[in-house]
């Protein structure tokens, strides 16, 4: 299962991954990084496909898509 993780310290809160992600699960956060800016997060991973179209878009590299072996392929 892909897993969308955030480096929330790198975030600008553009919202450019927002926009581009077609289940639209990545939303801004409502709390602050230390730089003031509120950050990109993902509400349901497990709704995720991989399609790492929201990684891409970042300008800032804050967003990477690590994929993880399910338990049934094991």
């Amino acid at each position: 299962m892909p897993r969308p993780v955030f480096n929330e310290e790198r975030c600008k809160g553009c919202e450019l991954c927002t926009v581009v992600c077609p289940h639209k699960i990545v939303v801004i956060a409502n709390h602050f990084n230390s730089k003031g800016y509120r950050p990109a997060t993902c509400e349901d991973e497990s709704k995720c496909v991989g399609c790492a179209l929201c990684a891409k878009t970042c300008p800032d590299v804050a967003i990477e898509i690590h994929k993880t072996e399910s338990k049934d392929s094991l």
